[in-house]
């Protein structure tokens, strides 16, 4: 479950893959697949799903050619500033947490506990 302001998994990992550039959503999720590895894979439904709710939220749109969309490579989607802005957000909140978790665990082991 996500609050208004985090982004789930799939949200994070679009949002990293389109800001590197605009792409279609096959596209995305084979780099998506791809960068996480282990046999994952994303389902055309989480994708859209997520997709979507990343279009509502002002994070993401179709991108256009002079106002149409080139149907022979599906739609293409980029970044939008308030989903560079939200990325930047939820990697900063991520590197805080692994400090944190460094900072516990080297308090934990000076203590002996575990």
């Amino acid at each position: 479950m996500t609050t208004d302001n985090s982004l789930s998994n799939v949200a994070l990992e679009i949002l990293v893959t389109l800001n590197q550039g605009p792409s279609h959503g096959y596209a995305i999720k084979l780099d998506v697949e791809k960068r996480l590895g282990d046999g994952f894979v994303l389902g055309s439904g989480s994708l859209y799903q997520a997709i979507q709710r990343l279009e509502r939220r002002g994070f993401l749109a179709e991108q256009t050619d002079g106002g149409r969309v080139d149907k022979r490579r599906g739609r293409v989607y980029r970044i939008e500033p308030a989903g560079r802005d939200a990325l930047e957000a939820e990697l900063s909140r991520m590197r805080r947490v692994l400090e944190q978790a460094g900072s516990a665990s080297t308090a934990a082991a000076g203590t002996g506990r575990r």
